[in-house]
């Protein structure tokens, strides 16, 4: 145990260092506020070469000032002693001194992962690594770990229990923290892999396995910002409580450039919450769907009409349905697109009445190309094409799936009667409760399929605004907001991330690898997940094709993590006997922490479930310092949150057993898990799930039958 006097000497000491941090941050401040402003003054030179130098130095000297006077809590987290007598401190960002002397580690540098590598069987040169907690710009706690004994100087302090167990022990917040100063040597291995290939982690619960998704796209931007911010990094998370959750580790990382989407959210213009029951996700999600989709986009518009009629010179010129269907079916051959052959489709109706006016001997009967110059004048004429052949958006293809009829005629032969009994149930509420999370890759098959309209060309627009020919002077935010508007204008932008994160990867269904593998056909990727928590029931040799073809072929890196961070011993072991059910001989986390507190299960009359779950509550609001969570069946949670009122603020999150995946609580109220477990097609996964939400303290509670 370190004597008090001894703990203030070495907190005084890094807080000296810490001081002496802040102050070269303020002059970094002002002297990139310096560059700013003289690049504004060399506009008022007035020739075309000291303007672009101007634009060059603002942008730069701008960007500078943002990443300065971003907010780095815990600045500087880390220190190294060598064996060399050298001293590093490690932190969010890299600091060097007027003397061009480093002052803290960018934790992505090379010479930063020893902090993260090093143990005792293998220091790398480290004699004592310190982790340093700070509030503000005030150091608060230090906790070191003693890695190459023989080699430290006798006056040399070591103070703590160790830093991993001490940040385990913190409250948890609303959003996710990020784990940049414990990172563990396995994990930082997976951070630091490759940038190149497919980067596969996988691990049980608590396992770290996000944090380290999301350190490693925070590692990447570092090591080569032109390529990963240029093209930009995809965050791919379960749903959308996730990915507010995990929100905010990247901007804590100093990192803004990554775009985070559930799956839900991953298709522009439209969003879904809702979930399916399994046995229709499995449906939707099935590779098969792809097909039932190519039969609706060739089919005829609902409504439409189905012949055209035209009086021309005295005669009456009449296509029938069966010649217009003949019609699209060529326009639709070798796998065209349907928005894309309008013009096409168009022509052939021309020509086809062309055929026709020529075998009645019209009077006077012009040219071919002044005949159609002719009827396409004719407002009937426009107002049969906009109907028969409409610009299509997949919502309105999705949306004739609401009808029984069609329904069953695209999935004939596709899909067996029960799948489409399935489904015909299942969009009968498609007006009424609007789209799923499965939906959402439907709609992006669809796009796909449809194609885009083609229209007129027209100029490329500068995203920076010109003024006498020269371009006027533009902010970095300026510059921020244009290629963001830029980016939104080109109509497969959404196609050329530089890398893809898919977090709770044994959630993605094949319809679903499909949407994403659009989003990173040049791209590297990193894939984590845990096959034992998958709640996919759908056939898993299909999944596996979906998932090889989107990660193509890539070279695979593969780490697995062992350690569990997140849950007690205690509560562990009761998610541990039940994924065991399934999977007797599964090679499960080790949790790293005992509590000395057993999880709490109680059963209760159905009648005593709300009033039993109010108590739990608000027990563990008391008892523990963070978040608490209450995790329901699916159909349970809007009504459990009515019991619940507003009662714990921020503090308390109501999510179902599918939203629950990846989050972590506190404490954890969990609700009915027979009813979980009753699910034969993914319960049990699903029930180990919710039993690995909580780090202190579990409750769960039963309903009598």
């Amino acid at each position: 145990m370190t004597d008090q006097t001894t703990l203030e000497q070495e907190i005084a000491a890094e807080q000296r260092h810490l001081d002496r941090v802040y102050a070269r941050l303020a002059e970094l401040r002002r002297s990139a506020a310096q560059a700013e402003k003289e690049g504004y003054r060399l506009a008022r030179v007035g020739n075309f070469g000291a303007l672009v130098e101007r634009d060059a130095m603002v942008f730069h000297a701008a960007q500078r000032r943002y990443v300065l006077d971003a907010e780095h809590e815990g600045l500087v987290f880390g220190r190294l002693d060598l064996r060399t007598g050298q001293v590093l401190h490690v932190g969010r960002l890299g600091v060097r001194g007027e003397n061009a002397e480093t002052l803290v580690v960018d934790w992505r540098a090379p010479a930063a992962a020893a902090f993260y590598q090093a143990t005792p069987a293998e220091p790398l040169g480290v004699v004592r690594r310190r982790t340093i907690q700070s509030s503000a710009e005030k150091v608060t706690r230090i906790e070191d770990d003693l890695l190459d004994p023989e080699s430290a100087p006798a006056e040399m302090t070591v103070v703590g229990d160790g830093a991993l167990l001490a940040t385990l022990s913190r409250a948890t917040g609303r959003g996710m923290r990020d784990i940049v100063a414990t990172i563990q040597r396995e994990q930082d291995e997976a951070i630091r892999s490759p940038g190149s290939g497919v980067t596969i982690v996988s691990g049980g619960p608590g396992t770290g396995k996000t944090a380290v998704a999301l350190h490693r796209a925070a590692y990447l931007l570092y090591s080569d910002r032109s390529r990963y911010a240029g093209g930009g990094i995809l965050v791919v998370g379960p749903s959308s409580v996730f990915v507010e959750y995990i929100a905010s580790v990247l901007p804590s990382l100093g990192e803004e450039t990554a775009t985070l989407h559930s799956l839900g959210s991953l298709f522009p213009g439209m969003s879904a919450t809702r979930t399916d029951p399994p046995e229709v996700a499995a449906v939707k999600g099935s590779l098969r769907m792809r097909k039932v989709l190519e039969r609706a986009v060739r089919d005829a518009v609902p409504g439409g009409p189905d012949e055209l009629r035209l009086l021309y010179r005295g005669e009456l010129l009449r296509l029938e349905r069966r010649e217009l269907d003949g019609v699209r079916d060529r326009a639709l051959s070798r796998g065209a697109r349907r928005n894309e052959v309008r013009r096409v489709a168009f022509d052939a109706v021309l020509a086809a009445l062309y055929a026709q006016a020529r075998r009645l001997a019209v009077t006077r009967l012009p040219e071919q190309r002044a005949f159609e110059d002719e009827i396409i004048d004719r407002p009937e004429f426009r107002e049969f094409l906009k109907a028969w052949w409409p610009r299509l958006h997949p919502r309105h293809v999705l949306g004739w799936l609401a009808r029984p009829e069609r329904l069953r005629r695209y999935a004939g032969g596709i899909l067996s009667r029960a799948e489409t009994a399935l489904l015909v149930e299942a969009y009968r509420a498609l007006d009424a409760q609007g789209l799923t999370v499965a939906d959402i890759a439907l709609l992006d098959e669809l796009d796909a399929l449809l194609g885009k309209p083609v229209r007129p060309a027209r100029a490329k627009r500068d995203p920076y605004q010109l003024a006498g020919g020269v371009r006027e002077l533009s902010t970095f935010a300026d510059r921020q907001r244009a290629a963001r508007a830029a980016a939104r204008e080109r109509p497969e932008d959404y196609r050329d991330y530089a890398h893809v994160v898919v977090d709770e990867s044994q959630d993605v269904s094949p319809m679903q690898w499909r949407m994403i593998g659009r989003r990173g056909r040049l791209a590297s990727w990193t894939v984590v997940g845990d096959p034992a928590q998958t709640a996919w029931t759908g056939d898993p040799q299909e999944l596996d094709r979906a998932r090889d073809q989107a990660l193509g072929r890539r070279r695979r890196h593969r780490f697995a993590l062992t350690t569990n961070y997140r849950n007690s011993a205690e509560i562990f072991a009761v998610a541990a006997a039940e994924i065991r059910r399934l999977y007797p001989d599964l090679e499960l986390p080790t949790a790293v922490r005992s509590t000395g507190v057993e999880p709490i299960a109680l059963t209760v009359a159905a009648d005593r479930l709300p009033a039993a779950t109010v108590q739990a509550v608000d027990a563990l609001l008391t008892e523990v310092e963070g978040t608490v969570g209450v995790i329901t069946p699916v159909p349970r949670r809007d009504e459990v949150a009515g019991w619940l009122g507003g009662r714990g603020g921020s503090r308390l999150q109501v999510v179902t057993s599918l939203q629950a995946k990846g989050m972590e609580y506190d404490g954890v109220v969990l609700i009915a898990p027979s009813e979980i477990r009753a699910d034969p097609g993914s319960g049990v996964r699903t029930l180990y799930v919710a039993l690995s939400r909580a780090t202190q303290r579990l409750t769960t509670i039963d309903p009598t039958p």
